[in-house]
């Protein structure tokens, strides 16, 4: 027997997606004219290099999205569960944030001063989130890099820990992993001019004797971390995990920041709001803006008055933190309308709902079939994963990946009028999504689960 990725034989997916690329290419015309030999002007084709990572054999080009609807210049509307990979989780174009930004077009987009609409953003985050201190940033990862510069400045620690299997951006200190037990720089990361080992410490997620471990000579400053390990194969966190982890961080004076870019799925206050966990530092990305570029980063008064004795103590001059956009007005306008009228109750409790029914949904086909995959779900976040679980940690995690097979799903799904994130397998479901495109969905994923659990792939679908 050839190679397996999830129970299913690599002929069968190789032919699979032969037999997709091929109906892909014969239905989007349009996109093969104009992009079919990459985007002119720009490296490998694409604006950002990240847009490679789609299974289909060329990018299609996105004439409109709408909602839980994108539109392609092929004519194709796709129910997208992906939604920019977060950054659109409450849906493309909300209202609010639309009449919210077309208002502000005609004030000035930035001029580095606040404006009324800060001056409401800074409550509805403290009222929120419970933290009474934050700051504007232009995207997570900045957000978590001047986290950690201000936990560093505070504690007079160099180190941070961090939990194998991570995902906080593109912030360097991150890209450490443990391979065979050892911490590692992450293989494929570019450019690395020193070795991010020897400030960051890595441990598994759910590992508590490790945790302690690793924080008891109280040299580590922060620990920083998702609630739920998430941009890989999803981890939850094990019962009283998080206790643990406050416990120790507390006990060894070791600050904790909470990453909740894409935990934010769970509810309008986050993970955090809904399991009640108490982060000395807290991030959010992508979504808070309603598609518009922007994240937060927010912290206790403890911080703040230890940051206040910090910088009185240091020569005035570039704190290392902020960049000119940032906090610009027309991200605190769209910050304002999403916080107001978009992340509402009401619509975490439709997301919920239809997260739900999407989770069920799937559960079943792969039942049906007998297939040894598993379904994991935080709050309007699903994701199905072509291994056993539950899984506990990074290692783990990396071990379910299954490739070729994850790329034939993506591929085929799309083809069947469905989008879903390219990177892994996970779908999104926003205030707009609606029941029958939850549905579409579950079709589509047993439509094409049979195929591989048969085995039998139909070349030249059109």
């Amino acid at each position: 027997m050839g190679e397996v990725y999830g129970g299913i034989d690599a002929a069968t997916i190789a032919a699979m997606m032969v037999a997709e690329r091929a109906h892909y290419g014969a239905t989007h015309p349009d996109a093969a004219a104009r992009a079919g030999a990459g985007l002119p002007g720009f490296y490998q084709g694409v604006p950002m290099h990240w847009m490679r990572d789609w299974p289909m054999p060329f990018p299609f080009l996105v004439a409109q999205a709408t909602g839980a609807s994108l539109t392609d210049t092929d004519g194709h509307v796709l129910a997208d569960f992906c939604l920019g990979d977060t950054g659109s989780m409450f849906g493309h174009s909300p209202e609010p944030v639309r009449e919210a930004l077309t208002a502000q077009a005609g004030r000035g987009l930035t001029y580095m001063l606040p404006s009324d609409d800060a001056l409401a953003v800074g409550g509805l985050l403290t009222r929120r989130f419970r933290l009474p201190h934050w700051q504007v940033a232009t995207t997570a990862t900045d957000a978590n890099r001047f986290a950690l510069r201000v936990a560093r400045a505070v504690t007079g620690r160099r180190r941070i820990l961090v939990f194998n299997g991570c995902y906080h951006g593109t912030v360097d200190e991150t890209f450490v992993r443990l391979i065979d037990g050892v911490p590692v720089n992450r293989p494929g990361l570019l450019g690395q001019f020193t070795d991010l080992t020897a400030d960051t410490r890595v441990v598994e997620f759910n590992d508590i004797p490790a945790l302690e471990a690793a924080l008891a000579d109280e040299q580590v400053a922060c620990v920083i971390t998702e609630p739920v390990l998430t941009n890989c194969c999803m981890v939850l966190p094990d019962p009283g995990f998080h206790a643990a982890l406050r416990a120790v961080t507390r006990r060894t004076g070791t600050l904790l920041l909470i990453d909740e870019t894409h935990t934010i799925s769970t509810g309008p206050g986050g993970y955090s709001g809904a399991h009640g966990l108490e982060p000395d530092l807290f991030v959010l990305g992508k979504p808070v803006a309603g598609g518009v570029p922007a994240s937060i980063w927010g912290f206790t008064d403890d911080v703040a008055r230890r940051l206040d004795a910090a910088r009185a103590a240091t020569p005035a001059g570039h704190s290392g933190m902020g960049t000119t956009l940032s906090a610009n007005a027309l991200t605190m306008t769209c910050m304002r309308a999403t916080l107001e009228r978009v992340m509402t109750v009401e619509a975490y409790a439709h997301m919920e709902l239809l997260a739900t029914r999407l989770y069920a949904g799937l559960s079943d086909v792969i039942a049906a079939h007998g297939l040894p995959w598993h379904v994991v779900r935080v709050g309007a976040r699903v994701e199905f994963i072509c291994a056993p679980g539950p899984l506990r940690n990074g290692t783990q995690a990396e071990a379910a990946h299954a490739g070729p097979l994850e790329q034939a799903i993506h591929l085929a799904l799309l083809n069947r009028g469905v989008l879903i994130a390219p990177f892994h397998n996970m779908m999104l479901v926003c205030p707009a999504t609606t029941a029958a495109q939850v549905d579409t969905l579950v079709a589509a994923f047993a439509d094409v689960t049979r195929i591989l659990a048969q085995g039998k792939v139909t070349v030249g679908r059109v």
